[in-house]
C-alpha cells in the first residue's frame, strides 16, 4: 500500500492534541504507547470519548446493546461510563486512493476503482458523506466532503499513477482532514496494493495519531486480475493471515478499523458493506480519565455477553496537570 504525507511538526502536534485512545482487535498485537507528545487532561474536568463496534463471533453486527451491557476497565480498574449513545447515524468516509507508480501495473488502478464503486454503492444517496483523497509521495485532496455518491468515480477515472508510495503519512493526514471537517461516524478507507516505501511516519505512529482523534482506518488491499485468477484458496488464506499480522494490519486494528483483501468482487462488496454498517452503528462511550497516574493507560471495553467481540481503541495517554495557583 502506498501513502504519502509531509506532516510538519506543528501539524503533527495539532493532530495529536485532538483526542485520545488506540485500537485493539482479537489477535492484533497490542500497540506501543503513542509516539508523540502525550495528551493532557485536567483532573475532574476532561473526558475521554471513543467509538466502538460490537459483532458476534461470526461477524454479524450487534446494534441493540444498552449502557448497562458494557463494562469499561482503565488499567484493569472498573470505571463508570458517563456518556453513551447508540443511535444509527449517517456515515462519513474519506476514500484514500493509492496513485503511486505500482498501481499502474496489471490493472491495479481499475481494481481500486472497482473497490470504490462497491463502497459508494452501500452509502445512502444524499445522507452519507464522502470525500476523495489520492496519494503517491504527496497527499492530494481531490474532493471535499459532500453528499454521497458525489463525483468520486469520475475523478478516479482521471488519476494517473506515478511516483513512490507514502501510505502511512497519507493515512495520518487524511485522518486529520476528517477531524477538521467536524463529522462524526467517520473513517478513512484506503484503497491500495499495500506497498510502502517513502513515509516519514511508522505504522505505530500513524495508529497513535488516528486512534487519538478517534478515526478508524479501514484498508482494502486490491489485487490485479492476474493475481486474483492465480490465487488458490490456500494462497488466499496465507495472504490474509499475513496482512492481519502485518504493520498495516496492526495499524487498522489499533484504530478500531479492519484490513481486507479484495480477492473477488463479491468479497470486496462484503468488505464495503461491513465498513458502512459498522460506521452507522457505532457505540459512543465517554468516561473521566484517571489523571492520578500519568502516562499510557490501557483500556478494555467489554460486553457482559461473553460471546461478543468488541473493537475499539485500546488506550489513552494522560498527564496530570494541576490547576494553576492563584
Amino acid at each position: 500500500m502506498k501513502w504519502v504525507v509531509r506532516l510538519s511538526a506543528l501539524a503533527l502536534a495539532i493532530v495529536i492534541s485532538m483526542g485520545s485512545l488506540a485500537a485493539q482487535t482479537p489477535g492484533a498485537q497490542a500497540p506501543p504507547g503513542p509516539q508523540a507528545p502525550p495528551l493532557t487532561f485536567r483532573a475532574g474536568v476532561d473526558r475521554v470519548s471513543f467509538t466502538a463496534v460490537v459483532r458476534t463471533r461470526k461477524g454479524k453486527p450487534v446494534t441493540d446493546l444498552q449502557q448497562k451491557d458494557f463494562e469499561l476497565l482503565d488499567n484493569g480498574q472498573t470505571r463508570p461510563i458517563l456518556e453513551f449513545r447508540s443511535e444509527p447515524t449517517p456515515a462519513t468516509l474519506a476514500l484514500l486512493v493509492d496513485v503511486s507508480g505500482s498501481m499502474n501495473i496489471a490493472s491495479k488502478r481499475a481494481a481500486a476503482r472497482e473497490a470504490a464503486g462497491h463502497v459508494l454503492a452501500w452509502l445512502d444517496t444524499g445522507e452519507d458523506r464522502v470525500g476523495l483523497y489520492a496519494f503517491d509521495t504527496q497527499l492530494h485532496e481531490l474532493l471535499p466532503m459532500e453528499p454521497a455518491p458525489g463525483r468520486v468515480l469520475d475523478r478516479i477515472d482521471h488519476l494517473e499513477p506515478f511516483g513512490s508510495t507514502s501510505l502511512y503519512d497519507a493515512i495520518a493526514e487524511t485522518g486529520k482532514a476528517l477531524v477538521t471537517a467536524g463529522q462524526s461516524h467517520r473513517a478513512v478507507v484506503a484503497l491500495t496494493d499495500g506497498g510502502e516505501n517513502s513515509s516519514h511516519l511508522t505504522a505505530a505512529q500513524v495508529s497513535s495519531i488516528a486512534s487519538e482523534i478517534d478515526v478508524p482506518v479501514y484498508i482494502i488491499v486490491v489485487l490485479s486480475p492476474f493475481d486474483r485468477d492465480n490465487m488458490s484458496p490456500a494462497d488466499e488464506k496465507a495472504e490474509i493471515d499475513r496482512l492481519m499480522s502485518s504493520p498495516l494490519g496492526n495499524l487498522a486494528h489499533w484504530t478500531g478499523g479492519e484490513i481486507f483483501l479484495a480477492t473477488s468482487p463479491s468479497q470486496t462488496n462484503l468488505a464495503a458493506r461491513q465498513i458502512v454498517t459498522e460506521l452507522r452503528h457505532q457505540y459512543f462511550i465517554g468516561f473521566a480519565p484517571d489523571t492520578s497516574r500519568p502516562g499510557w493507560h490501557p483500556i478494555d471495553l467489554r460486553t457482559r455477553q461473553k460471546d461478543l467481540v468488541v473493537r475499539a481503541r485500546s488506550g489513552y495517554v494522560a498527564r496530570f496537570r494541576p490547576d494553576p495557583q492563584p
